[in-house]
This record gives C-alpha cells, sequence and structure tokens, in this order.
C-alpha cells in the first residue's frame, strides 16, 4: 500500500492504496495454454476441431454427464436448450431477475415470455416457494440459476418440475465446480448450460457448454450448434479425406473453436487446484470484512454441498453507509481495486420495464440485493499481496463512509 495519509480517500485527493490497477476477474492463464494456443496456430486447424472433441470428452468426464458439447457461448447454450426441451412461442419459463441479462434474452428469442420469481435474499439464488406460486398451464421449463456458484436449492426445484411436468434447464454459468446434495450441477435437469468468458473459473476467452443424459437432446445440439450440418461436419477438411456434408434443418452459427478449446483443456486440468486458492482468499476476506458495515452471503449449509466460488459478493449496510453502492464502487476504483456489480435486478432495466410492466416493488429481494451488490476480486491468480490490497482498499473506504 502507498505511503500517505490512509484517512484521505483517492477520490476525495489522498494516495491510492495501488498505483498499478488491480483488473477485476483477470484470467489466470498460463504458460501450458499459451503453448497449445502456439501449438494450435501451427497445426493450421484452428476452428472446430479435434482440440475442442478432447476438451468436450474432459468436460463431460470432469462433470460427471453422459454429454458434453461445446458451443461458443452460455448464451448459446441456454438458448439450444430451450429449444431442445421443446420451448415455443406462447410458452412461459420460470426464471430469477437476479441474473445477467442472458438468462432471460433467451426465452424472449424463442417467442417465450420469461416469468420472474424472486431470490432468496440470503443465499441470492431463485426461491423455490417463488417458483411453485408462478407456475401456470403455460408453463413450460424452469431456469434456476446456481448464483455466484452456490447451488440454488435443487430438490424443491426438481419436486416443482416433476409435480408439473416442466422442463429444467439450468444456468450454471457460475457453477463449473459446484455439488448439491453430492450431485454434480451438471447432472441434474435435462439440460446445464456453463460458461468460459474472461472473468469465469475456466476460461476460453468467450466459449460455453452444454451437459445432457439425453442421447436426443445431445445429437441435436451437436448439429444445431453448426448449422443443421450432419453430424461430425467438422471433419470434411480433415486428414480423413474430404466428405460432404448434409443441411438437415436451419441451424446455427454456436460451434466452438479450437483455439477456444486449446485454453479450456489446461483451464480445466487446474481447475480444482484453483478452487482451493480462490477458498483461501474467500477465507481470508470473510475474516477481514466481519466488522465491516456489510454483509457476506452465507455459505451452503448441506454437508455435501460446495460452493464454487465464483464471485465474492458484498451486500452492503447502506443504512450504515454514507453513500451508495456505486460510491463506494467508484471509491474503490480510485484505490486502484477494480469490482463488479452481479447484478442489477433485471426487471428494472428498460427493456423489461417497457415491455412488461414491471415496477419497482415487484421483485424486492432482488430489488434489495441488486442496490447493495458489490463483487470482489477473486481469482487464483491474486497474490497474497493483491489480496491484502483489496482488503486495505475495502476497509479504507467503508470506514471513511462509515456513518
Amino acid at each position: 500500500m502507498s505511503a500517505g495519509d490512509p484517512g484521505t480517500l483517492a477520490i476525495n485527493g489522498g494516495s491510492p492504496v495501488r498505483k498499478d490497477y488491480l483488473v477485476f476477474g483477470s484470467p489466470d492463464v498460463r504458460d501450458a495454454e499459451i503453448r497449445e494456443v502456439e501449438s494450435t496456430l501451427r497445426s493450421g486447424w484452428l476452428g472446430t476441431g479435434p482440440r475442442v472433441a478432447a476438451f468436450e470428452e474432459a468436460f463431460r468426464e470432469y462433470v460427471g454427464a453422459r454429454f458434453a458439447m461445446a458451443l461458443n457461448s452460455c448464451t448459446a447454450g441456454l438458448h439450444l436448450s430451450m429449444i431442445a426441451v421443446g420451448v415455443e412461442a406462447g410458452d412461459e419459463v420460470i426464471t430469477c431477475p437476479m441474473t445477467f441479462a442472458s438468462t432471460a434474452n433467451v426465452i424472449l428469442h424463442l417467442g417465450a415470455t420469461p416469468v420472474f420469481a424472486d431470490c432468496d435474499p440470503e443465499t441470492l439464488c431463485i426461491d423455490p416457494q417463488q417458483i411453485a406460486a408462478r407456475v401456470t398451464p403455460r408453463t413450460k421449463a424452469l431456469v434456476p440459476i446456481h448464483f455466484a456458484g452456490r447451488p440454488a436449492d435443487m430438490t424443491p426445484i426438481v419436486e416443482i418440475a416433476r409435480t408439473h411436468g416442466l422442463k429444467l434447464v439450468e444456468d450454471a454459468a457460475h457453477a463449473i465446480e459446484t455439488l448439491h446434495h453430492g450431485a454434480k450441477i451438471g447432472t441434474i435437469g435435462d439440460c446445464t448450460a456453463f460458461s468460459f468468458y474472461v472473468t469465469k473459473n475456466v476460461i476460453t476467452g468467450e466459449g460455453g457448454m452444454v451437459t445432457t443424459d439425453d442421447p436426443e437432446i445431445a445429437d441435436w445440439i451437436k448439429v444445431a450448434g453448426l448449422h443443421g450440418l450432419s453430424r461430425d461436419a467438422w471433419k470434411r477438411y480433415s486428414d480423413e479425406g474430404f466428405r460432404h456434408y448434409e443441411v438437415t434443418f436451419p441451424g446455427f452459427k454456436y460451434n466452438m473453436m479450437d483455439l477456444q478449446a486449446a485454453l479450456g483443456i489446461h483451464q480445466l486440468a487446474r481447475v480444482e487446484e484453483n478452487l482451493k486458492r480462490r477458498e483461501a482468499i474467500w477465507k481470508r476476506y470473510a475474516t477481514a470484512f466481519a466488522d465491516l458495515p456489510l454483509r457476506v452471503p452465507p455459505d451452503p449449509t448441506h454437508a455435501q454441498d460446495r460452493h464454487a466460488r465464483h464471485l465474492f459478493i458484498v451486500l452492503l449496510d447502506l443504512e450504515h453507509l454514507g453513500t451508495d453502492r456505486d460510491g463506494v464502487l467508484q471509491a474503490l476504483h480510485a484505490e486502484g481495486i477494480g469490482t463488479g456489480v452481479h447484478y442489477r435486478a433485471l426487471h428494472l432495466h428498460p427493456f423489461y420495464r417497457e415491455r412488461f410492466g414491471y415496477q419497482v416493488g415487484d421483485y424486492p429481494h432482488a430489488e434489495w440485493v441488486g442496490a447493495r451488490t458489490l463483487s470482489l476480486p477473486l481469482s487464483s491468480k491474486l497474490r497474497d499481496a493483491d489480496v491484502e490490497d483489496v482488503i486495505a482498499g475495502v476497509r479504507k473506504v467503508l470506514s471513511a463512509y462509515r456513518t
């Protein structure tokens, strides 16, 4: 930490905690990935090919699902999963407003209607009781989000789906390592979509994966993600010799590249090692912030649950601070500490307000969280000194604004 008056915030002219800016969500990329990317470039096979196939197999084995299909984003995975389970125009799909826009956007792309169920204010995951209250004859599917890496309460959610004959598509963008009651996320619902975006626990820059135990869904997603071309169309220029492809239906351009998979293969190999590092950082943060005007969402209470530690979120005690969440965010930025916001409640964004007439008060828990949530750097790339700078920055800012 820089010398100077620790009581004067950098935003007010004081010395910042850091001179070099700590980027939020900076990926932990090492020599193995760099060498694999170089080998991919030298191989001449950059598009969907053998490295994508290897990454799919490694991910399938890690999750324990029967099938894994690599795509260019988690959004693509959610979109294809919705189609695969039969969501159509006029249907309703229940999800949570405490999420990124893509979760609900893909429902709209199909002409269906996203129906929001509020989050649990403790776990930040979708509340099963709120789901049950919103099921109608038009409901086709449920989309729970495993928020920040914590498993949603899947036991009652699965029971709701079974009782009403609903499909279950899980948004596991945050949840590669997550367990629910000992079951790996990716093995519970009809389909599960994962993200390898640059801030995630396993990164390919951009990229996603869908897991399923249903062979028909797996085959359909595999073909639909590459224009609807016949199975294994990516082999048509391989050393096996040219082969004609067949267009079986109008699919999508959602395939992953070998360049991306080259990163993912080695990222996945270190996933458990990296989780241990993030767990250590998490414990250090939780201890260091215990006396500050904020709350850290609690860990899962079930002995066989596992949190993926994707996001370290604090919920600011605004009633005891002389500024709002964005004021804290800007002050930390001035101290050289990057942060994130996960998320502003989706139903309050302009499109959803105007399209569906949502108002403040419709989903009070998501709104309360959305006004207070702040995500701090949490990456296996962080050095101990980086972690201590984050702690120093948060303590400095919240101490200055504390009332």
